[in-house]
């Protein structure tokens, strides 16, 4: 079992930025990819960014190229999403997740095993 929580989140103003951390806990040495997933009100929960463990090959949904950068510090077995240039549109609960078997594409939340409880992330003026 893999336990993740996250923090980080709050409130900013559009055009600032936020670090959001996720603490991996359990037997996290079986976890092959970790990825950050998004949940608007109304809306489906949707990919934002992955990387595998080792903290090699990140990838992005289109909408946070250039803004948002994932990271990992397995020696702290902790995931990182550095967000900047935020927008009102990016206001949405963010769920840390990790998948134990290697997925085929890494942007399906069904690809993924472990999740946390998720942090709000407002942004707003």
């Amino acid at each position: 079992q893999v336990q993740l929580v996250e923090s980080g989140g709050g409130l900013v103003q559009p055009g600032g930025s936020l670090r959001l951390s996720c603490a991996a806990s359990g037997h996290t040495l079986s976890l092959y990819v970790m990825g950050w997933f998004r949940q608007a009100p109304g809306k489906e929960r949707e990919f934002v960014a992955a990387i595998s463990y080792s903290g090699t090959t990140p990838g992005y949904a289109d909408f946070v190229k250039g803004r948002f950068t994932i990271s990992t510090d397995n020696t702290k077995n902790m995931l990182y999403l550095q967000m900047n240039s935020l927008k009102p549109e990016d206001t949405a609960v963010y769920y840390c997740a990790a998948a134990a078997t290697r997925p085929r594409t890494a942007v399906r939340p069904s690809e993924y095993d472990y999740w946390g409880q998720g942090t709000q992330v407002t942004v707003s003026s």
